[in-house]
């Protein structure tokens, strides 16, 4: 009998040890390997989406006068990029990450919710196709720009329901993904992981995940109330019946700023796992940077209003903000300052993983700078809701997020896909992309200071140099990511390139690097013992 029962099991094990094959492995997929893979080819779906909305605006803009599109449609473009690329490319490409990573750095055998994890990234299908197919609905697609504002959605057509009910979606998507997250993190690590053992990509999408579970539910309650006004005679937004517009902008931006460190947390996760990996030292000040990621999130909640000095709010208020805001600089400014230390005198070699994480570190600050230029009320009223602000943030969330995520796939696809990745193509895909960032984008400084305003269809014709060369640039910028798809991306999908070592970075640390390349379907079904360090496994 035991004999028998010996058989079954093995059988059954053999039976679980391979990937299923076919459409039902996609449909049906439980494994967080997979759910991540999906996840990442929605997020780079979506990217490709986001950026032709972006190069049609970029193509309007390229000289005054009224070119491609009208200027309803150009509001929709605006509104529509935004939107798509916030919460259908950056989000959910983070996603994807913590779903391969997360359960590989932990030693756990899987995420701990898998039908809903699954469900979690099919509701994103719908939703992504309600957006996308607002451009053909009456009226066109929302254009009251990627925050929503009343009283301009309250004017819109029914894209607007459309919109509203896809955002609800993605935010039940998102709150489901991050209760997996905590929970996987919290009680399935392997034995010897303590948290302050854990790797710092873990910990930032655990802070990221309560974040997303405190905030998601704001976002719901304005759009929500948005809906109501439109269609169940409420007046919440609606000055005729007694609401405030203001309103609007303080709950959306409640939800709005800790959004941004949604968006940048994570990637600060993956900086912090490349640069001592290709330093060849351990990070320096590994607690530092837990404290410095969680006094972010705390700091997150009480900055809201700097996003609405020029809304009449009083100088008290004013002042609150300021400070609050120039506070958020403190701990940024520890995770720069132990990166680079992290760096100094360190064994550093520069492959594609490494050149991305040191140009996001660049970047990146550039970005925090102009943040702290425009955390100053007297500054940030002259240059509200100009180019300046447009230059800001594309330069912490794509030089950010998106240069952060680069360096991500870079560095894990040899263990996702088995093969390397062609060094030569991954430099000229970073020195493309940094470069036709910087030209897209710091023009945008000046074109803000000059006083250009964002959102608009034409202009005068002061401003048409520099906005003929953000356009040249951005061109530049989208055929990059163009070439990262077709030359990078799909070769090593299908298994074209040198095959990958188990360990491809010499310095690379974690239980990740533990397993072969690629990983095999099923990793840690026993809790691995861990060495001292909860790097290694002891075999």
């Amino acid at each position: 009998m035991s004999a028998v029962l010996d058989h079954h099991d093995h059988v059954e094990h053999d039976h679980h040890s391979h990937a299923p094959a076919g459409w039902r492995r996609w449909v049906y997929a439980t494994n967080h390997k997979d759910i991540g893979t999906l996840y990442m080819m929605f997020s780079l779906t979506m990217l490709m989406i986001g950026g032709v909305l972006a190069l049609m605006i970029r193509a309007e803009l390229f000289q005054p006068g009224l070119q491609l599109v009208n200027p309803e449609l150009f509001n929709q473009l605006t509104t529509m990029h935004g939107i798509i690329m916030v919460f259908g490319a950056i989000m959910p490409g983070f996603v994807g990450f913590a779903n391969w990573m997360i359960p590989l750095q932990i030693g756990a055998s899987d995420m701990a919710f898998a039908r809903m994890n699954n469900f979690s990234f099919w509701l994103m299908i719908p939703a992504a196709l309600m957006l996308v197919g607002s451009f053909f609905m009456p009226g066109g697609a929302p254009a009251a720009g990627w925050t929503l504002y009343a009283p301009l959605t309250l004017q819109m057509g029914p894209s607007m329901d459309a919109g509203i009910f896809a955002m609800h979606l993605l935010g039940a998507s998102s709150i489901m993904g991050s209760i997996n997250i905590i929970v996987t993190v919290l009680n399935m690590r392997a034995p010897g992981m303590t948290l302050m053992k854990m790797p710092m990509f873990s910990w930032t999408w655990l802070i990221t995940a309560y974040l997303l579970i405190a905030v998601m539910p704001v976002l719901a309650g304005a759009i929500t109330m948005t809906l109501t006004d439109r269609h169940f005679g409420t007046s919440f937004f609606n000055p005729a019946g007694g609401g405030d517009p203001v309103m609007y902008q303080h709950i959306f931006w409640f939800f709005g700023h800790p959004e941004v460190y949604i968006m940048i947390l994570p990637a600060f996760g993956i900086i912090s796992q490349i640069v001592p990996a290709f330093a060849r030292k351990k990070l320096f000040g590994y607690a530092s940077m837990v404290y410095a990621t969680s006094s972010i999130a705390i700091l997150s909640f009480i900055v809201w209003g700097h996003h609405m000095f020029s809304t009449g709010m009083p100088v008290t208020g004013q002042l609150f903000f300021m400070y609050a805001t120039m506070l958020v600089a403190v701990p940024t400014a520890v995770k720069i300052f132990n990166w680079v230390a992290t760096m100094w005198r360190g064994s550093m070699t520069f492959e594609t993983p490494m050149l991305f994480a040191v140009g996001f570190i660049f970047v990146f600050t550039m970005g925090g700078f102009t943040g702290l230029i425009l955390a100053m009320a007297p500054i940030d009223i002259q240059v509200q809701d100009t180019y300046y602000v447009v230059a800001h943030f594309h330069y912490v969330l794509v030089a950010g997020s998106l240069f952060a995520m680069f360096a991500g796939y870079y560095y894990w696809s040899p263990k996702w896909t088995g093969v390397m990745y062609s060094e030569t193509r991954g430099k000229i895909h970073f020195w493309w992309s940094l470069i036709a960032f910087n030209v897209t984008f710091f023009p945008m400084h000046f074109l803000g200071l000059a006083g250009m305003p964002r959102r608009y269809a034409d202009y005068p014709m002061q401003f048409a140099d520099f906005n003929a060369l953000a356009s040249v640039g951005g061109f530049f910028f989208g055929f990059a990511q163009v070439f990262f798809l077709f030359f990078i991306v799909i070769p090593t999908m299908m298994g074209k390139g040198q095959k990958a070592p188990q360990r491809p970075w010499e310095g690379a640390e974690g239980l990740e690097w533990e397993v072969p390349s690629p990983a095999p379907f099923h990793t840690f079904e026993t809790p691995p013992k861990l060495d001292a360090t909860a790097t290694r496994v002891i075999a």
